[in-house]
């Protein structure tokens, strides 16, 4: 059998006295948490281990003793070994570490039946003695070999083993059916729930002196601490503030459907209601549950202030130079150019484009009636001209919340400014589609099939002779104007499409901002041993006479899973349709939105 002692970094040159730690259950192992010195108390220990073991919730217990010889303590070791009668334990673990030695040598004490305390490795010896002398079998042997118990010391460095959270993260209540846990998630979780333990430094005035990581002086920083004092009341007033918001957002003038409709739809409602959301999460005085709330807050807290602190930054730029004013300056005679662009595009699809037969009646039809709506823009941008510096100004003042709010109110504002190329796409589309929806039912006329709108399918059918001529008349008509509204829908797609791209551009930004886990990334980044996969080993000393002493590392996440993990959910406020449901949207005629119809939570 082998025994795994998990020993600290930390205590290898401890002073001599009692190993305080936890047998691991259902393994053969054990972890040493602290070494507390000689001299001492053996009932202060014991009532210092309970008081560990109620605040810890970790069976804490005496596990044997640790002897570091020193000038004057000859009888320290023999002393430190009859401690096993006051401490009685299933198996006293005695480690000795020589002078001139890396490595430590350890003696399992085990209890017989009648209570006594017997060296398990004096028999061995005594056994493999007596069987040179009668010349036991080779299998004798072997089975002694067998029963021999190996002794693993596994150093590991006890702050990171504290601080580091192992990988998957078990959350919520254990099921009693399933698996108990590995013994390294075991041993993790009894080095973090010790943290009490850890609390005892060398500048206590207690009867009581002991080695761990803390044993220098308790490791803490002041504006933490200040910053946990001031939580408390800005939380409170957080959560005020946004309790009045919400009343404001009750009103029921706010829940009609134009408002309601409209509220969904514009990027800038969704990435409040989003924020709301957050300063929710953040506001509340309740401590994380457990480790996934605790980096879901603090991917929020940290996201939410590099928002803030790059909108700072745009909000700096435009008021700065007088660039609102050179902005507002540049947009009419921008939307102009557009404008002209698109009457010299609309005159072109009205004559002969790229040598192409149009139906010259369904062409002028068309062309007029966008030109119409062309002017109709053009007055209206240069009705609201003498305001757009003051909407730019007032505008760029949401930059205060965060570069998503003003990224959000670009997005709203492009909309607006191009309402008219959406138009005349939703007037191209929809003549489009009803063209292709009129032939291919009268292609199934053609063929004596109909669609069966109960059943969902395709179903046999007789016409008589009328019905037929009217659908040829029908199929004849549709299938020549078909070219030139296909043309023109094809051109205000294109123009769609740019529109769409540009703010779907705006779109993953935003959603990049709000959902990029930029704590647990930076973790990774600095301190990587917080955020655990796993561990390997290495031998660190193998000296005979001694045990074998392992080193045990701690193998940080991947950068692409510590970002798939931590994610922070998102409400994306756009379509995501594979490429194929694209194309047949297109080509049938269906409209594209940068919306999804249904705002859900997505990872």
């Amino acid at each position: 059998m082998v025994l795994k002692i998990f020993f600290p970094q930390c205590c290898n040159r401890a002073d001599s006295g009692l190993l305080v730690g936890r047998w691991i259950p259902g393994h053969d192992s054990a972890v040493v948490l602290a070494v507390i010195h000689y001299p001492f108390i053996p009932g202060q220990v014991k009532q210092y281990i309970q008081q560990m073991r109620a605040q810890s919730g970790v069976e804490l217990s005496v596990l044997g003793s640790w002897s570091l010889p020193k000038d004057g303590q000859e009888g320290m070791e023999s002393f430190l070994r009859d401690l096993s009668t006051i401490f009685p334990q299933e198996r006293w673990l005695q480690v000795n570490r020589e002078l001139g030695k890396t490595g430590f040598t350890c003696q399992v004490l085990n209890r017989d039946q009648n209570g006594r305390v017997v060296q398990r490795e004096a028999k061995k010896k005594k056994k493999e003695e007596s069987d040179g002398e009668a010349g036991g079998d080779e299998e004798e042997k072997k089975e002694e070999e067998e029963e021999e118990e190996k002794v693993i010391f596994v150093h590991y460095e006890q702050r990171k083993v504290m601080l580091s959270q192992l990988h998957p993260v078990e959350n919520g209540a254990v099921d009693p059916k399933a698996d108990p846990p590995s013994e390294l998630r075991q041993m993790f979780q009894a080095v973090a729930h010790s943290q009490p333990l850890f609390f005892l430094d060398k500048y206590d005035d207690g009867p009581l002196k002991s080695t761990h990581w803390q044993s220098e002086g308790r490791e803490a920083s002041i504006i933490v601490e200040l910053l946990k004092q001031a939580s408390v009341p800005l939380c409170l007033l957080v959560s005020w503030l946004l309790s009045i918001w919400t009343w404001i957002c009750d009103i029921r003038i706010f829940s009609l459907y134009p408002l309601r409709f409209l509220s969904s739809k514009l990027s800038t409602c969704v990435q409040l209601s989003y924020r709301t959301e957050h300063m929710r999460t953040l506001s509340s005085v309740k401590p994380a549950a457990g480790h996934t709330q605790f980096m879901r807050k603090a991917n929020i807290m940290v996201s939410l202030l590099v928002d803030v602190a790059l909108g700072m930054l745009l909000m700096s730029w435009l008021y700065r130079d007088n660039h609102i004013t050179m902005l507002a300056n540049m947009l009419v005679p921008a939307a102009d150019h557009v404008a002209k662009e698109l009457e010299e595009l609309l005159q072109w699809l009205m004559g002969a484009p790229a040598g192409l037969k149009m139906n010259r009646a369904l062409d002028q039809v068309l062309g007029r009636f966008f030109l119409y709506h062309i002017h109709l823009w053009i007055s209206y941008i240069h009705l609201m001209s003498p305001f757009i510096e003051g909407i730019l100004w007032y505008g760029g003042l949401s930059a205060c919340l965060g570069l998503t709010f003003a990224l959000s109110l670009l997005s709203d504002m492009i909309a607006l400014l191009t309402f008219h190329i959406y138009c005349f796409y939703v007037y191209g589309a929809r003549l489009y589609c009803m063209k292709i929806y009129g032939l291919s039912s009268l292609w199934r006329l053609f063929r004596g099939k109909k669609w069966n709108v109960l059943r969902q399918r395709v179903d046999s059918c007789s016409y008589d002779l009328d019905q037929l001529f009217i659908g040829t008349l029908l199929f004849t008509i549709l299938l020549f104007l078909l070219p030139t509204t296909a043309l023109y829908y094809l051109v205000f797609t294109l123009l769609r499409l740019v529109v769409v791209l540009f703010q779907g551009v705006l779109h993953l930004s935003v959603d990049f901002i709000n959902s990029f886990p930029l704590f647990a990334v930076g973790l990774r980044i600095c301190r990587s041993y917080r955020l655990a996969e796993g561990v390997k080993f290495r031998v660190l000393c193998e000296e005979p006479g001694t045990a074998l002493h392992l080193l045990m590392e701690i193998n940080p996440l991947k950068c692409s899973t510590v970002v798939q993990m931590y994610r922070t959910p998102t409400y994306s406020c756009y379509p995501k349709d594979s490429w194929a449901a694209l194309v047949k949207k297109l080509f049938v005629g269906e409209l594209i939105y940068p919306w999804r119809h249904k705002t859900t939570k997505t990872d």
